[in-house]
């Protein structure tokens, strides 16, 4: 899209969601890899990817336009033919997510949600266990430490798929997708063909930073 007219598309909400998101699981994957008094940190990164998974999740369905699952979220039929088109190089441009990438966020979210959830309950049997380690049976919660090991593994490699894609949009489509999660804004061919931008609603956007703060200030209690 070569033009000079840009549009709203990603909220502040969304853009600080995803670089708080990005960094903190870059840190619980460093903090777990150094372990000892470092592993109080990875549990608190946990906590706080956890918090923002709840934001997520609310502001899916309350958010702004495009922020919201009914925008990206298309069925299989949609997305194997946009799949196709993309093999083609012919594929159609979306202001928000296209079909593969709204997936991807899908996949991203459950991810990102079995990783901490489970952390809740992991332990490595001598000096770290989750805070509801306590709730599980030994052998559930060795279970669910595995799951916390393996699923990582996914969540590595759903992460360096996304970035295989962002890099391909970025550098072969010219399409400015880091710099749109930065100002918000995305490059349009012709502004009147494109719905007005949402409004962030101030109350429920302070009700759900507000339940998200105290899940996270409860599970670092708990902890």
């Amino acid at each position: 899209m070569h033009s000079h007219l840009s549009h709203p598309v990603w909220d502040i909400f969304i853009r600080l969601f995803h670089w708080t998101l990005a960094a903190s699981i870059l840190f619980a994957w460093w903090s777990g890899e150094e372990g000892g008094n470092w592993m109080d940190w990875h549990m608190q990164a946990g906590y706080l990817v956890l918090a923002l998974m709840l934001f997520r999740l609310i502001w899916g369905f309350i958010g702004t336009p495009h922020a919201r699952f009914r925008d990206f979220v298309r069925p299989p039929r949609e997305t194997l033919n946009y799949a196709r088109a993309l093999l083609a190089g012919r594929e159609a441009g979306y202001l928000g997510h296209n079909p593969l990438g709204g997936w991807m966020v899908v996949v991203l979210l459950v991810l990102c949600l079995v990783q901490a959830g489970t952390g809740l309950f992991a332990t490595d049997d001598i000096f770290t266990e989750g805070p509801l380690t306590g709730l599980v049976s030994s052998d559930m919660a060795s279970a669910l430490t595995r799951i916390h090991k393996l699923n990582f593994n996914l969540l590595l490699a759903a992460v360096a798929l996304h970035l295989a894609g962002v890099i391909y949009h970025q550098r072969f489509k010219r399409e400015p997708l880091v710099q749109g999660m930065i100002h918000g804004r995305k490059p349009v061919t012709d502004a009147a063909t494109v719905p007005a931008a949402g409004r962030i609603q101030p109350v429920p956007a302070l009700l759900t930073i507000g339940s998200c703060a105290a899940l996270f200030l409860l599970l670092v209690w708990l902890g």
